[in-house]
C-alpha cells in the first residue's frame, strides 16, 4: 500500500481538526529550532496546518508540504482566515521538488509511520537530505514500538468520546492487528454516534531504535538528540514516542 492509498483517516479535514488540532506538545521544541535558522522552515506532511500556522503566526517563514489535496485546501483556508502568508505545496515527501533548500525541516504527527516500505523510507530520507543545507536539522517523531503499543487487542476496544460539530456524542473504538514480519499495524477506528457509524482504516509502520540509528547514518544524518517524548525525556522501555533531531 502506497502513501496515496492509505488516507482514509484524512478524508474529512474538519473532523481531523476536531480530533487533533488541540495537540500542542511538540510545538515548543519545533519553535526552538525554527527560530535559530534564517530562510524558510519546511514542514513535511503538514496536513491542515496545525503546526505550520502556529509557527507562521509567530513570524516564522514556513513552507508546508502534503500529498493530500483536501487537507491542504483546509490549511489554505485557515491561513487566509488568520491572515498569514504560507506557501503550501502538494507533493509526495519521497520525491520533493521544492525549488529551495532549508536549514530546518520537520515532520510530526507520527507521519513517519506512513512510509510503509524500506524503499519509501529510503526515498524520504534521501529527499529530505537533498533539501537540507549543509549542517541543517531534520526533526521528526514516530511512535515507539513498545510491547503495550504493539500488543493492542485485535478486538474492539473503547478509546475516547467527544462531542462533534452537530452536538452529537461520538464514542470512538479501535481494533488493531500487528504483523511481525512487515512491522505494520493495521488500525481500524470506529466512530459511533446515535444513528451512525463510521469506520476508517490506516496502516502504520513501526521502526525500532537501533534500526532507526542505522537508517539515519546510512542516509548521511547524525543524531544530535533522541528523546522518548516531546518534553525531551530520555527514551526508555516505557516511552510512547521516539523523537529524533538529526543533522546533515
Amino acid at each position: 500500500m502506497s502513501n496515496h492509498n492509505n488516507l482514509e483517516e484524512y478524508r474529512d479535514p474538519d473532523l481531523y481538526d476536531l480530533e487533533n488540532d488541540s495537540f500542542l506538545d511538540d510545538l515548543p521544541l519545533i519553535e526552538k529550532f525554527a527560530k535559530q535558522v534564517e530562510g524558510p522552515v519546511v514542514e513535511l506532511a503538514c496536513g491542515t496546518g496545525r503546526a505550520t500556522l502556529r509557527l507562521a503566526e509567530k513570524g516564522i517563514k514556513i513552507v508546508g508540504v502534503d500529498l493530500h489535496e483536501k487537507m491542504l485546501r483546509k490549511a489554505r483556508e485557515k491561513a487566509n482566515l488568520k491572515n498569514v502568508n504560507i506557501r503550501f505545496l502538494l507533493q509526495d515527501c519521497t520525491s520533493l521538488n521544492l525549488g529551495i533548500k532549508s536549514s530546518f525541516i520537520f515532520m510530526v504527527g507520527n507521519s513517519f509511520q506512513h512510509f510503509l516500505t524500506n524503499q519509501s523510507q529510503d526515498e524520504l530520507f534521501a529527499s529530505v537530505y537533498r533539501h537540507l543545507n549543509k549542517g541543517g536539522i531534520f526533526l521528526f517523531g514516530t511512535r515507539f514500538p513498545s510491547r503495550d503499543e504493539l500488543m493492542q487487542p485485535d478486538q474492539e476496544e473503547y478509546w475516547r468520546s467527544y462531542v462533534d460539530f452537530a452536538g452529537q456524542k461520538v464514542d470512538v473504538y479501535t481494533v488493531s492487528q500487528y504483523d511481525d514480519v512487515t512491522q505494520i499495524q493495521t488500525y481500524r477506528t470506529i466512530r459511533r454516534r446515535a444513528e451512525k457509524e463510521d469506520i476508517t482504516q490506516i496502516q502504520l509502520r513501526y521502526v525500532y531504535p537501533k534500526e532507526m540509528e542505522r537508517l539515519l547514518k546510512d542516509h548521511g544524518f547524525t543524531i544530535i538528540h533522541q528523546y522518548g517524548s516531546w518534553d525531551q525525556a530520555p527514551l526508555t522501555n516505557k516511552s510512547s514516542s521516539m523523537i529524533y533531531i538529526c543533522k546533515k
